[in-house]
């Protein structure tokens, strides 16, 4: 018979405040930790009564530190002064030739990159957009970012990239 679900925190809440602390810090352990529980709470009925509760709690904590480090990736960053006049939606301000190289880009090249690197998404999520596998858009990202690398100027025939 399984032990009621406030023992389990009792017991283990310890436990997975360390690890994720270790994971990630101070700052965003304690919501990680909450996190950590309402979702084992959740999942607790659940759960076979054989199971090793620590692991599986260590575990569901790992994901939540690595949605943590996921949505950190998509903060916005603050940056210093913007230009004076901002470039109209549908004309991009030319940086270098940047937009115009991106424009040479076969259509699924440009779409991957474009979904991938510009707005963040996984592979899987762009696959599925698209219609195609993952490792299709892999490959279409890998293409277009070599693409852009030999004819960007700044990496082009005059640089390497970085």
């Amino acid at each position: 018979m399984k032990q009621p679900f406030e023992k389990i925190v009792a017991e283990h809440g310890p436990t997975v405040l360390r690890v994720c602390r270790a994971v990630l810090g101070p700052q965003d352990a304690e919501d990680a930790w909450s996190e950590t529980f309402l979702s084992a709470m959740r999942a607790w009925p659940d759960l076979p009564d054989d199971a090793d509760v620590e692991a599986w709690l260590v575990t569901i904590a790992h994901r939540k530190a690595v949605d943590v480090h996921r949505a950190a990736k998509r903060r916005p960053l603050p940056v210093g002064d913007l230009p004076e006049t901002p470039a109209a939606p549908d004309h991009p301000a030319e940086d270098s030739g940047l937009w115009a190289a991106v424009r040479l880009l076969p259509p699924k090249q440009r779409q991957v990159v474009a979904y991938h690197y510009l707005v963040g998404l996984p592979y899987a999520e762009v696959a599925q957009i698209l219609g195609g596998t993952v490792e299709a858009a892999r490959r279409a990202a890998a293409d277009g970012i070599r693409t852009l690398r030999k004819h960007y100027p700044p990496y082009g025939d005059e640089g390497e990239a970085p």
